[in-house]
């Protein structure tokens, strides 16, 4: 029998090897089609006596990327359209659905052959969790090897034996670190933690699986035999009793509850490592299904895979414009801010020019590069020839000449029309006529800045979010005259030091910065109010956000809300700004000299390490303070949420951003919007447009105007619509593909 994306060999030993290689995909992923024919290939090697054993590896770089996320899609909208006729038939076959993959897995492992994984590079989510079901694993010793069940992130949790497998591997601490968090493993790791049995050298991975049968492995897992005790004890010990309080409070504690899918991890393995193993299975499989019917993991999985990947992949790039190959790229500005876009770029492996206005100042902008690669070899995550292979494609200089040949140039000058003006001119004078210009201003329209240039149609935004190497997101920003050239360089840019694009059009603080400011003003708002601050802080934590919109404005820095209030005042006149917000800032930077983390003081005070920052005491005397039972809690955190919601929607409303996958996705890696929610647009779409305008309406009549909804969304209510069904993404042909 022949198969589409395996083949089977038997050698003189009667050992099959079982290579995994699906065709016109870049990566192995778990399909229908996939699961039928590996189901054809266990019951084959089970049936033929001549089989000894089996090794299963992948015959590209990487294993596999786990389930496609798809086939769970198309199995919740069956669901979707089958329990409008019976709830109770639908719910029972989503529950056989769901634990497909689980009985596949389940009978490799009885099968009462030996299987082993050989597992070659990246190894996640079912793919993780078929190896785990065979009797033995071996991993290559490679950079490229990462294994993990990384499912929580997206909203589900690993629901084909993960959570019953991990724990009576490994002790019940490391495991639900492990699954709640979607660690990502090393092969040293894994072995340290029980996961996996062995690690060859790449070259000789194969032949130590078959070695490993050879060798007279057992076809048995050891929960399937006689006397098996768990690793650090049972539930009902003095480990258990010392393990799950606190396990329960930590989680707690970490997603106030807003996360389903890691509650419903903690109550796989506390409930299946009470029971038999099968009976474990189909606790895990109950979970799983109720898991998979939530609005969480629906929002998730669509932002955060299908959108992200969609976003990652270009969806939004022109087509009919070839892909650019970048062979020099220029830096204008060595800062905090240039200096860390030379990094990336330099590690995309790309020459970079660093340019500042003195040779020492372009090489203290190097040298940033060279402290970021020093702590990754410190701790392993790189190696001193990659840091020195880095660190020779920065050049750093203070002459214009040296830009010559660049195919893009990416202006990080301090935030000056004058100074930016300047340093275009310099550039172009000496860059080809085809190179690409792009500003990373944050606050300076394009349009205004392409305005400096002889050739607008090649002007673009790139605009960058601190600290670059750690911020996934990069709004790419469209002047009125950027042409899909200058577009589709930013986009292969951009992916080229794997980052995700969005594309906004030119407005006042663009996209991220307007829902940004909308966050921070309303803390100040309930600061004046007199709202105790820690409530503020903890409110906005237990709503979703990462961090609070006062820790937000010490880290971009208070006095920099001052110059951005002032500005704003002067473009747009008094009323543009409210006069109490802005008399508390020049309170906290002129009055007390409260700059932010910059200086060890803005809304929270930082004392020297190891010491942690503490609210600034003296918040309370700068308002008459409410008594904390005073204060409406629930409505402090859908006050923050709200608000940013809002202006998503406006920017919506206003064509600067079109595309609700980029609202929703650009909200979660550039602010941390809510992650459970979906997004800034997916929290709308959650609640209901309907239900949403009279929350609005509400806190409208308590709170002022920010809180009016747009027209679009009186609209949207009045038809009963979401964001994706009136702006879908898909309706200009864009093709989904799954991973």
């Amino acid at each position: 029998m022949s198969y589409t994306n395996f083949t089977l060999d038997v050698d003189a030993d009667g050992i099959a090897l079982v290579t995994w290689d699906m065709p016109d995909r870049s990566m192995n992923v778990f399909t229908e089609e996939v699961m039928r024919e590996l189901n054809a290939i266990v019951e084959k090697v089970t049936g033929d006596a001549a089989v000894k054993g089996v090794v299963i590896t992948s015959g590209k770089d990487t294993f596999s990327g786990g389930a496609d996320i798809s086939m769970l899609q198309k199995m919740l909208a069956t669901f979707a359209a089958d329990k409008e006729k019976d709830l109770e038939k639908a719910t029972k076959a989503l529950f056989e659905n769901a634990g497909y993959m689980t009985g596949l897995f389940r009978k490799i492992e009885t099968s009462g052959k030996p299987w082993v994984s050989a597992i070659n590079g990246t190894c996640m989510g079912g793919a993780f969790e078929m190896s785990l079901a065979c009797h033995g694993r071996v991993a290559a010793d490679s950079d490229k090897v990462k294994m993990a069940l990384p499912e929580v992130k997206i909203g589900i949790f690993p629901g084909a034996g993960g959570t019953q497998r991990v724990p009576r591997l490994t002790d019940q601490q490391q495991a639900l670190q492990m699954l709640t968090t979607g660690q990502h493993l090393t092969p040293q790791k894994a072995k340290a933690m029980g996961l996996i049995h062995e690690i060859a050298e790449p070259s000789k991975l194969v032949e130590t699986a078959k070695a490993m049968i050879r060798n007279g492995l057992k076809p048995v897992a050891p929960w399937d035999e006689k006397g098996f005790k768990l690793p650090g004890g049972p539930i009902y010990s003095a480990a258990g009793a010392n393990l799950w309080p606190p396990a329960i409070a930590i989680l707690r504690r970490e997603t106030y509850g807003n996360y389903p899918a890691a509650a419903a991890i903690l109550k796989c393995v506390y409930e299946g490592l009470l029971v038999p193993f099968d009976t474990a299975l189909r606790i895990e499989q109950r979970y799983f299904t109720e898991i998979m019917q939530s609005k969480e993991a629906a929002a998730m999985i669509r932002s955060l895979f299908v959108s992200l990947q969609e976003l990652n992949k270009g969806a939004r790039r022109p087509a009919g414009v070839p892909d650019t190959k970048f062979k020099k790229i220029g830096i204008l500005g060595a800062g905090f801010m240039g200096a860390g876009i030379a990094y990336v770029t330099a590690r995309a492996g790309i020459p970079v020019v660093l340019l500042d206005r003195d040779l020492p100042s372009a090489e203290k902008g190097k040298a940033h590069s060279d402290g970021l690669m020093a702590d990754q070899v410190k701790k392993g995550r790189a190696k001193p020839e990659e840091k020195d292979k880095l660190l020779s494609l920065i050049t750093p200089t203070a002459d214009y000449a040296d830009l010559a040949g660049c195919d893009l140039v990416v202006e990080a000058v301090f935030e000056d029309s004058s100074v930016k003006k300047e340093a275009t001119e310099k550039a172009e004078a000496v860059l080809k006529s085809s190179a690409i210009f792009a500003s990373n201003t944050s606050t300076i329209p394009i349009t205004a800045l392409a305005k400096n240039s002889v050739r607008p149609k090649n002007f673009i935004g790139i605009h960058f979010f601190s600290p670059v190497d750690k911020m996934m997101l990069v709004e790419i920003i469209l002047g009125k005259k950027t042409g899909d050239k200058a577009l589709a360089v930013a986009f292969d840019f951009v992916r080229a030091i794997k980052k995700t694009p969005i594309v906004v059009n030119d407005t006042r603080g663009f996209y991220v910065n307007r829902c940004v400011l909308r966050y921070m003003s309303e803390a100040y708002k309930m600061l004046i109010e007199g709202v105790p601050a820690p409530m503020i802080e903890n409110a906005a934590k237990a709503a979703g956000m990462p961090v609070g919109p006062l820790a937000l404005t010490d880290e971009t820095a208070v006095d920099l809300a001052q110059k951005i209030m002032k500005q704003t005042i002067r473009d747009l006149g008094d009323k543009a700004v409210d006069p109490k917000q802005m008399a508390l800032i020049n309170t906290m930077v002129d009055t007390h000299g409260r700059f932010g983390r910059k200086n060890g003081k803005g809304f929270y005070d930082y004392p020297a390490k190891p010491g942690k920052k503490k609210l600034w005491p003296g918040l309370k005397d700068l308002y008459p303070q409410l008594k904390p039972e005073e204060v409406d809690y629930e409505e402090l955190k859908q006050r923050l949420l709200v608000t940013i919601a809002l202006e998503a929607a406006r920017v919506m409303e206003e064509g600067i951003v079109t595309d609700p996958r980029e609202a929703d996705v650009g909200s979660i890696l550039a602010f941390g919007f809510a992650p459970f929610t979906g997004g800034a647009l997916s929290y709308i779409d959650g609640i209901g447009a309907k239900r949403f305008v009279k929350i609005a309406k509400g806190l409208q009549k308590k709170y002022g105007a920010e809180f009016k909804a747009p027209k679009l969304l009186l609209d949207m209510a009045e038809k009963g619509e979401t964001f994706y069904q009136r702006f879908d993404p898909y309706q200009k042909g864009e093709v989904r593909e799954a991973a």
